[in-house]
């Protein structure tokens, strides 16, 4: 099973997201997402996050929150636990170029409505409307460019 993290950085009534355009053969490309990647050996989430927004964004947090893990289910990937965090302190100055894709500041009204996975838009909405405990599964059916999500289990 793959682990991984995602941040969602805030500031006032922005949230940071990444635009991933950057990377070959990216399952991500073309869609909004958090900040973060996958936990290496050896790594604690916290420690993952900590160095994936540095080195994706330049910013080190200074307020970070542990909200719960995401499952991911799927027919056509490897099945995913991802931890979710957000952050409404950091330190330091934002990269310009980050290798993955574009760095932005959304205005929180706006998220819902970028292309992102269907799935992230369920614990995104959690997240906005201030829950603290954030436990999902979510489960994509189909294969390719019929993947879809078919079940979303709220555990929280």
């Amino acid at each position: 099973m793959r682990r991984s993290t995602l941040c969602y950085i805030s500031d006032a009534d922005r949230i940071l997201m990444l635009y991933r355009n950057k990377k070959e053969n990216d399952p991500n490309e073309g869609k909004w997402i958090g900040i973060g990647g996958k936990i290496e050996a050896g790594e604690t989430p916290e420690e993952c996050i900590r160095r994936e927004v540095m080195e994706e964004t330049g910013l080190i947090l200074t307020d970070l929150h542990f909200h719960g893990i995401i499952k991911f289910v799927s027919e056509s990937w490897e099945d995913e636990d991802m931890y979710l965090f957000s952050s409404s302190g950091y330190e330091g100055e934002m990269n310009d170029l980050c290798d993955e894709g574009e760095l932005r500041w959304i205005e929180r009204d706006k998220l819902l409505s970028l292309p992102m996975w269907e799935g992230d838009k369920h614990f995104l909405k959690a997240l906005l409307s201030g829950r603290d405990r954030i436990e999902m599964t979510l489960i994509y059916r189909g294969t390719g460019s019929e993947e879809h999500l078919s079940e979303v289990i709220d555990n929280s």
